[in-house]
């Protein structure tokens, strides 16, 4: 065994390829609802901003440009509700992915050390602990952990992949346990701007955090809200140490957000109505979807928020996705996202108008 397959899970989407071929084989070919990759075009005016900086022969900084920064501390408060934010309260990252994978190692945590997440998760939580040697804890309620040891406590509001919001009551309940305790939050808002029955709130909220943002980063990503998952353009927010030691140590591995990049993501978080536009987008195919899944005899749980609509036929998963990988759908299977998805689906309704049109019909046969 290698020395990376030892630290490492297997990579979940592997196992899907079976079903995929499955899926290829539908004579009107596949409807993938697995990955949840944007499909949509991105906005004229981040493409036009992109194109403008092409011309970027120098290297760029890891902090970015100030235009950058003022971006990123004008969106946290406008959008966010942050107040007194400075540049020190953010830094740019390449691809919020990255950021999760790598965080725990750049914080230097290792052997004794404890990092926590949701039961139920985006699967590089324990990627980045396994990374650094460090102990990977999940929960059901962070402040039933025992903190002796735990350096790190992951958020996901809203998660990927049942797409449950955290209430603003609970965030706020968790933030105080993880002050009295020591323990650092990161918190994954990726999916923040789209809730549907549900208005997702962050934890540099002053309502959330006190007005403090001493021991709390969010990450944020354009991947969802712009289409930009091809320019891997996300940044983290909220603690000025935290960033500060962040910055340094990005600095020496070259961490750097390509230039071009950073004037894309200037225009697309100085633009909400195409973020309004996609929103429309994405209700309508999660409505179609929804009530085609519903009407075939799922029933959906949570799903308040996200990208996904998260889904049972009170079955085993890979029984479901197997049964609708042969009428050419393929979703991903909830045990990706830990062992209590075991009897779920995940299905995304990132996918175009047609295909989502051509799963509904299929759905309805």
């Amino acid at each position: 065994m290698s020395a990376v397959s030892s630290r490492l899970p297997v990579f979940p989407w592997d196992k899907l390829e079976p079903y995929k071929k499955t899926a290829l084989a539908h004579p009107d070919g596949i409807v993938d609802l697995s990955v949840g990759t944007p499909v949509d075009p991105v906005p004229a005016l981040i493409q036009e901003a992109l194109v403008a900086a092409a011309d970027s022969p120098g290297y760029p900084t890891v902090w970015g440009t100030p235009a950058l920064r003022d971006a990123l501390t004008d969106w946290c408060g406008r959008r966010l509700g942050a107040t007194g934010f400075a540049h020190e309260n953010v830094l740019p990252v390449v691809g919020s992915k990255e950021l999760v994978a790598w965080l725990p190692t750049q914080l230097g945590l290792g052997a004794g050390d404890k990092v926590a997440y949701p039961r139920l998760a985006y699967p590089t939580y324990e990627v980045g602990a396994r990374l650094c040697g460090a102990e990977a804890v999940v929960y059901d309620d962070p402040t039933e952990l025992d903190p002796a040891g735990l350096k790190l406590l992951w958020l996901n509001s809203p998660s990927n992949p049942t797409g449950r919001v955290l209430p603003k009551e609970e965030l706020t309940r968790i933030v105080a346990w993880a002050r009295e305790h020591g323990v650092l939050v990161f918190s994954d808002e990726c999916y923040l701007e789209l809730g549907w029955e549900a208005d997702p709130v962050s934890v540099l909220h002053p309502d959330v955090c006190g007005g403090s943002y001493e021991g709390i980063v969010a990450v944020h990503s354009l991947s969802k809200r712009s289409n930009l998952a091809g320019y891997r353009a996300a940044f983290v927010a909220g603690d000025a140490a935290v960033l500060g030691e962040l910055l340094q140590i990005r600095k020496h591995g070259g961490m750097m957000t390509a230039a071009p990049v950073q004037a894309a993501t200037v225009a697309a978080l100085g633009d909400d109505a195409h973020v309004a536009e996609q929103r429309e987008r994405y209700a309508a195919r999660r409505a179609a979807l929804k009530a085609a899944l519903e009407a075939h005899g799922f029933r959906i749980e949570h799903s308040e928020a996200s990208l996904y609509l998260w889904a049972t036929r009170d079955e085993p998963c890979w029984d479901t996705v197997a049964y609708l990988a042969e009428k050419g759908v393929l979703v991903a299977p909830g045990d990706f996202y830990g062992e209590a998805g075991a009897r779920f689906v995940r299905v995304a309704f990132t996918a175009t108008d047609e295909r989502v049109e051509a799963a509904v019909k299929r759905l309805g046969d």
